[in-house]
């Protein structure tokens, strides 16, 4: 007997597949979260606050122990990766990065809850998240929604960062923080981007897929052209990558067209040997997992490391 026409499938990628009647099917649908917490043995606090209604969007912020009530400290906003379609800032791998990165860094951590294909296609990602960058930034002189933001961020010192998904969404982040700004007296100071996902790989029609309004293989938030690099808004930018994962040679090709765009930062690029994508999430405390740790945590500190 022939199969119903439902479940006939029409697409097949790394993430989902598709069926001739439109569903899509994720093939890691099940995203275990956990509560915000107050860490013992960091010092860290977290809880999640709302940013939109209409779409929903929020955030988990950690907040690390405070050495003085009245101190201002850097943040950090964190966007989590999952191909566009899976995990969440209160997953429990990336709430053990944030509070970690928070407490080692002395950074308050700002970790983006954006919207997930199929339920919310791509762009959502990039708009959620250049929405909890707004937010942030609303908070400037002190009056913002978040008392611990208004009291404890300083807001000249931002930085941005991701894995894999959420590398890609850093870059277009500090595009559009050059392209179109931010309010005065914040700064985005770096990016870093941990085994960005980038153009070039079997993956580019699955992001095609994901995003209805794509301008083709060409388009700017999956392969950025140089005169879009050299509009980056931040000074210094961190890439990591693995030395087995299949996004390097894209990665790769990133930093080069980075460093001839006219762009006026640094970069530097960073490779983890016999490692494969996103290595770091499977284990923090593993030894490569904590020598990346120490690296990002060096880089957001760099500017106070110098004054030293």
């Amino acid at each position: 007997m022939a199969s119903s026409p439902n479940n006939e499938i029409a697409l097949k990628f790394r993430f989902f597949q598709v069926y001739k009647d439109g569903r899509v099917e994720l093939f890691y649908p099940h995203n275990r979260k956990i509560p915000p917490s107050d860490d013992p043995v960091t010092g860290v606090q977290s809880k999640d606050v709302s940013i939109s209604s209409e779409p929903q969007v929020s955030a988990r912020i950690f907040l690390p122990k405070l050495k003085d009530p009245n101190e201002k400290l850097p943040l950090l906003l964190y966007i989590h990766g999952g191909g566009f379609s899976m995990k969440s800032a209160s997953s429990p791998a990336y709430h053990k990065l944030c509070n970690q990165v928070a407490g080692e860094a002395d950074f308050i951590v700002v970790s983006v809850e954006y919207g997930l294909f199929p339920t919310r296609p791509i762009p959502a990602c990039y708009e959620d998240s250049w929405a909890v960058l707004q937010w942030v930034a609303s908070h400037v002189n002190g009056n913002g929604h978040d008392p611990w933001l208004n009291d404890h961020a300083d807001l000249g010192k931002v930085f941005i960062g991701g894995d894999s998904a959420g590398g890609n969404i850093s870059h277009t982040l500090a595009f559009r923080v050059g392209s179109i700004g931010l309010p005065r007296g914040v700064k985005v100071v770096g990016v870093v981007m941990v085994h960005p996902f980038f153009g070039g790989t079997k993956d580019d029609e699955m992001w095609l897929y994901m995003c209805p309004t794509n301008s083709g293989l060409n388009d700017p938030r999956m392969n950025p052209g140089v005169e879009d690099l050299a509009r980056l808004g931040c000074e210094r930018m961190l890439i990591f990558v693995a030395e087995e994962d299949y996004l390097t040679v894209a990665a790769k090709n990133y930093y080069e067209k980075l460093k001839r765009s006219g762009w006026k930062g640094t970069v530097e690029l960073v490779e983890n040997e016999k490692e494969d994508h996103c290595f770091h999430l499977l284990d923090l405390d593993g030894d490569k997992a904590r020598e990346m740790s120490h690296k990002f945590v060096s880089f957001l500190k760099q500017d106070q490391i110098n004054l030293l």
